[in-house]
């Protein structure tokens, strides 16, 4: 075994160039994020789970393998520490499996009948993949990847430090996969990593309400204009954040 690399919770943060004030506004895929031109789709009705622990732990989307390395992925990007628990058990693979398999995964409002050409970062998406297929296709390029250089190894099984690594080529682009373009697969894996670590619980993700916790953001109240007067030019806190299914 390898030491154990000093690894924290701005790992999670400084992989892209993210940085908590981003992190402010943590809202699902679901809601008003929008993805490579595209708006991204709620979630199958059958895709909301419970929030707070309650989420069947079984896996909608992913294959076993992908299950593997999704669950590495999600806990390299946020390891645990003292701020909170590690991605797995707070979730986050679990949102993804579930995003996967919602419209939004199987591209139900994209436009996918071609022609296909390589377009600028500004045009957004511009694969024949929807967002699923990427995802699939991009894992299986990546463990042949490391099964022909690692002899024999998956992404799952690598070392922590060795994890780390290959997570940074690949947001750097400097290894190119054969079936997609890295850069995309990546930024696509890594954006539904975070979106599970910051959204609502409903989802699936951020278990326990971690990360709102985390960063002292107080949950989606419908108004705090009864606020303004009692915490102005103060942060705002509470005790226990509010979800979706807290208000419902």
């Amino acid at each position: 075994m390898t030491e154990k690399p000093e690894t924290d919770r701005r790992t999670l943060l400084k992989l892209a160039g993210f940085g908590v004030g981003m992190a402010a506004a943590p809202f699902a895929a679901a809601a008003q994020e929008t993805h490579a031109g595209h708006q991204m789709a709620m979630p199958a009705a059958n895709a909301a789970q419970p929030a707070d622990g309650a989420v069947s732990p079984g896996y909608i989307f992913l294959n076993p393998d992908e299950a593997a390395f999704v669950e590495a992925f999600v806990d390299t990007l946020i390891p645990q520490d003292d701020l909170s628990a590690k991605g797995t058990d707070l979730g986050v693979a679990i949102f993804i499996d579930r995003q996967l398999d919602s419209g939004w995964g199987n591209g139900d409002r994209m436009y996918l009948q071609g022609p296909f050409q390589e377009g600028t970062p500004e045009q957004g998406y511009q694969l024949k993949l929807t967002p699923n297929q990427l995802v699939r296709v991009g894992i299986a390029d990546v463990n042949d990847h490391l099964r022909a250089s690692k002899g024999g190894a998956s992404f799952d099984t690598l070392e922590e430090a060795d994890r780390i690594a290959f997570v940074t080529m690949l947001e750097a682009g400097k290894i190119e996969l054969p079936s997609v373009p890295t850069r995309t697969f990546f930024n696509t894996l890594f954006q539904l990593a975070m979106d599970g670590f910051f959204a609502d619980p409903i989802y699936g993700g951020n278990r326990g309400k971690a990360s709102w916790k985390m960063l002292g953001y107080p949950g989606v109240g419908e108004m705090y204009a009864d606020k303004i007067a009692e915490w102005r030019n103060r942060p705002y806190r509470v005790d226990v954040p509010l979800s979706i299914q807290d208000l419902s």
